[in-house]
């Protein structure tokens, strides 16, 4: 029989005391992250402080509720916790409220569709398959299941949202919600032409800069908040945060939505996630930032021209956000293809389907590529020509192992130059 205090001492043993099965399995993945070169779009380092408040014990805390309104007694301390992150939240983005409670960008997403829409209720998205999310009206998501989606797209000609589809589809099925926000659309998104369609048709604007949301904050994107009645993000893409989503808009929409996340979504909110967005959302507001995001989109841009240099083709000819989506036809490659052969070499992007294409999702006629995570190791345009040159030649050799395990030493080699979480490994 174990006594209290000896359960007591078991408790206070590190994990790798506890189960080293998982320390180790997280040792790998430090080690993953510490020696590729991480870049898909929509993943980023978070900081140390960032990792501590997350591991903190404020993950104890059940605070089902409001701040000043819990179902739970002894809310006092995280109260001023979610109070402060909501705060900052507004003062980046100048909204008039937020809601931070969301465990993630689709739960974000839901609060609004359960605030403004009912069951059958028809909204307007960016179609998947020409670069928008799949709780902007896929078949398979909520938003698909339970709404009449109608899909606006991509020109033909140069990849670019067509605005006179996006004005001819809402005056056609009126629908009482448009979504203008993208999970693979590497261009600026005309928020002044979403609010005027709106407006002619009576609908909620709400805009999901999940993806630019750091950029937004940055200054180095241009932002919804002026026109959008409801802006929705994630916090763990360019704004550097732990995984999890928020909710942000004008004063008239904020009971509908606290409404929408408490009781109508979920229960407790995730108090330690809560103080991680707390910090994260802290050093957002620092000038530092602002040459953080201005320096991602210089690296996507000095990217994009160096994969067209070399040959490749990129949709809509370039970026002007974090993104690219890169067109592999030119190299007779397809998107699995070199997803599966950059990982051989410790490059990480996504298969990523490109407009209209003739191939099957699974298997997809591109790959999608992002700088948060390079240009927060601190990497620039030169290193951008180098990713390039390792992309290329990998694609190239993607039969030749030994061609692959050279190119895979050079990764090694340049991420050796960009301590991420070295000092977190165990020899």
């Amino acid at each position: 029989m174990v006594s209290s205090n000896g359960n007591y001492e078991a408790r206070k043993m590190n994990l790798k005391a506890v189960d080293a099965e998982i320390y180790n399995l997280i040792q790998r993945e430090t080690e993953r992250q510490e020696y590729g070169l991480e870049m898909i779009p929509s993943e980023n380092f978070v900081s140390e402080a960032v990792l501590e408040a997350m591991g903190s014990v404020l993950t104890n805390k059940y605070a089902e509720g409001q701040p000043g309104k819990r179902y739970y007694g002894g809310c006092h301390v995280v109260d001023e916790v979610e109070n402060i992150a909501s705060a900052r939240a507004c003062e980046l983005f100048g909204t008039d409220f937020a809601n931070v409670q969301p465990h993630s960008g689709v739960q974000a997403n839901q609060a609004v569709f359960e605030a403004f829409l009912k069951p059958g209720d028809t909204f307007m998205g960016l179609r998947l398959d020409h670069g928008g999310h799949l709780s902007h009206g896929s078949p398979v998501n909520f938003s698909g299941k339970h709404y009449k989606v109608v899909g606006y797209g991509v020109r033909q000609s140069d990849c670019f949202i067509d605005p006179d589809e996006v004005r001819d589809l809402a005056r056609q099925h009126r629908p009482k919600l448009i979504i203008a926000g993208a999970t693979a659309y590497s261009r600026k998104i005309d928020w002044k032409l979403f609010r005027e369609v709106a407006d002619e048709v009576g609908a909620v604007l709400m805009a999901d800069i999940a993806h630019y949301s750091g950029l937004v904050a940055g200054g180095a994107y241009p932002s919804p908040v002026p026109f959008a009645d409801i802006v929705t993000t994630t916090t763990h893409k360019t704004l550097r945060g732990p995984r999890s989503g928020m909710v942000m808009g004008r004063e008239i929409h904020r009971k509908a939505i606290n409404k929408a996340v408490f009781p109508g979504l979920q229960g407790g909110p995730h108090m330690h996630t809560i103080a991680a967005k707390a910090v994260m959302l802290r050093e957002a507001l620092s000038p530092s930032f602002k040459e953080y995001a201005a320096q991602v989109v210089k690296n996507a841009q000095a990217l994009s021209a160096a994969l067209i240099k070399r040959g490749l083709q990129v949709v809509s000819g370039g970026t002007d956000s974090h993104l690219l989506v890169v067109d592999l036809r030119p190299m007779n490659v397809t998107g699995k293809v070199a997803e599966e052969t950059c990982d051989k070499v410790g490059i990480t992007g996504n298969k990523n389907t490109v407009p209209f294409d003739p191939q099957p999702p699974s298997v997809c006629s591109g790959i999608r590529l992002g700088t948060p995570a390079l240009t927060t190791r601190g990497m620039k345009e030169q290193e951008m020509e180098q990713v390039a040159n390792f992309i290329v030649e990998a694609l190239a050799n993607a039969e030749n192992e030994s061609k692959l395990s050279s190119i895979r030493d050079g990764v090694v080699e340049l991420s050796r130059g960009f301590p991420l979480y070295k000092h977190r490994l165990v020899a």
